[in-house]
């Protein structure tokens, strides 16, 4: 497994120790036209719930009769911390249901609005320090639409207090998204079977 060990030639010289160099947030963007994009964030979710962060799952595009595998677990994942403290706190949150913050049925909601109350809301947590790693699930989309502003986007991560995480997932990433993130990931497609007809399955898109 990888080390993390760093060129000397390319060490900062920000003053910084290698264990505070590793406590810096992670800003990270999955794009491109390739399948995995939230796989992969759901993935680095995982690991920050085994370590005991406290997890949140913002999914900007998903209908809510769409039930992604990945909600399940993680909701079970939740319920395991609460009952026996193994890993850390989870919320997951899906625009079209509903925010969990918003009384307004879901349903009839203006989709616009329901994104951008969304991220009104994130950002309310990241100046909270609520959550120590953010996937923000297809939150492209919206930026690309004009829903939400992507220069309030930029200046909220840059300036977000602690060490919060946060990953950031959709295809035609903004470049100023691109520009402010430590990592980023282009998911490039070479096959996919529905290319040739066939259908999505369960276990493999959802």
């Amino acid at each position: 497994m990888p080390q993390g060990k760093v060129d000397p030639a390319n060490i900062p010289d920000d003053g910084l120790t290698t264990r505070q160099r590793r406590m810096l947030p992670i800003t990270a963007v999955h794009t491109g036209p390739g399948k995995g994009k939230s796989t992969a964030a759901f993935g680095m979710a995982m690991r920050a719930w085994n370590q005991g962060m406290r997890v949140g799952v913002f999914q900007f595009v998903k209908s809510p009769k769409w039930k992604v595998g990945e909600e399940s677990v993680f909701k079970r994942l939740g319920q395991l911390h609460e009952e026996t403290g193994e890993g850390g706190p989870v919320e997951w949150h899906k625009m079209g249901e509903g925010w969990s913050w918003s009384k307004k049925a879901g349903s009839e909601e203006d989709h616009a609005r329901d994104a951008a109350e969304g991220w009104q809301e994130i950002k309310r947590r990241l100046a909270e320090e609520t959550h120590d790693i953010y996937i923000l699930d297809e939150f492209t989309y919206p930026i690309k639409w004009g829903w939400i502003d992507v220069n309030d986007v930029v200046e909220t991560l840059q300036n977000r207090p602690g060490t919060q995480h946060v990953v950031m997932t959709g295809r035609d990433a903004d470049p100023k998204l691109i520009e402010v993130a430590d990592l980023v990931t282009e998911m490039t497609k070479v096959k996919h079977p529905m290319d040739v007809g066939r259908k999505g399955q369960k276990g493999i898109e959802w």
